[in-house]
């Protein structure tokens, strides 16, 4: 099964929810970063709530979100794009602690519990949304609530989770997003405070390999999902060749002349990726000849 990504209301309209199978993309960022278990996880269930974040723009918005915690990992930093596209990195991947007392991975530990989360929003006007709540929890999904209640006044509930396998691959990985609308009655928000309050952990919802629909069911209860849209989940980077030269180029005359007489060649890679890209003499000589004719 494809990773997907579903949108929804729940009782009769005064409650939206968003729900997603990103293992495939999960594990994609896990193999082009080799990272290890508690960075897996951490990664994971940042990307798996950004593309849920995204998905709320509308025309050809995308996100920004940057996670930047006291903790080993670094920071975290993914982009997303409301047709489902995600990509994102650590800092430090090669990450890893034992579970902690609850037998789950410890996120918290690698991200920490002080430093802030930022969301951007690009949604192709000249200035962009950029809200920053400070970490209150450093499992993610409760600093996603935390942003979602205190920098857009939305009360929402996030689901997050990935499991990791022992040799580091990526077994299951997804998660939900359910928001309360402004008209919603004191009864639908009890109700749906109660059900959330009793659901299984996400990691076993996603173990035991329920659709994003099914998920959503869970959450909201059977019956009571009525489903908008599906939108297709994947890993998947803008950065090429020319990107890299463009950026090259900026770097002026000076500076290629200097990597064409110390090296004779360069590479470079892509943060979010790990892409690499070579440049030959030849070609270095190219970009220096149009950096000199922009001059």
């Amino acid at each position: 099964m494809s990773d997907y990504l579903v949108k929804a209301l729940g009782y009769n309209g005064q409650v939206r929810a968003y729900a997603v199978r990103t293992t495939e993309t999960i594990s994609e960022a896990q193999q082009r970063h080799d990272s290890w278990r508690t960075a897996s996880a951490a990664l994971g269930r940042t990307m798996t709530a950004s593309v849920m974040m995204a998905s709320m723009l509308k025309n050809e918005g995308e996100i920004t979100v940057k996670v930047e915690g006291d903790g080993p990992l670094g920071h975290i930093l993914v982009d997303a794009k409301n047709n489902g596209s995600v990509r994102g990195y650590v800092t430090s991947p090669h990450v890893d602690f034992p579970s902690n007392e609850k037998g789950k991975l410890d996120v918290k530990r690698a991200v920490g519990t002080n430093g802030t989360l930022t969301v951007i929003k690009d949604i192709g006007l000249r200035e962009k949304f950029s809200g920053q709540v400070p970490i209150v929890s450093g499992e993610l999904g409760e600093d996603f609530t935390y942003y979602f209640a205190v920098s857009e006044q939305t009360p929402s509930a996030v689901g997050v989770g990935v499991l990791v396998n022992a040799d580091n691959s990526i077994e299951a990985a997804g998660g939900f997003i359910v928001q309360v609308m402004p008209d919603a009655t004191e009864e639908t928000i009890s109700a749906l405070e109660k059900r959330i309050g009793s659901i299984r952990a996400i990691s076993l919802l996603i173990e035991e390999g329920l659709t994003p629909e099914e998920i959503l069911e869970e959450v909201l209860g059977e019956g009571n999902v009525k489903l908008l849209e599906t939108i297709p989940v994947k890993f998947e980077c803008k950065c090429s060749k020319e990107r890299f030269a463009s950026a090259m180029i900026s770097l002026g005359v000076k500076e290629l002349q200097d990597i064409i007489d110390e090296d004779g060649k360069a590479e470079t890679v892509c943060h979010f990726c790990n892409e690499a890209y070579h440049f030959s003499k030849e070609e270095l000589e190219e970009l220096k000849n149009e950096a000199l004719q922009r001059n």
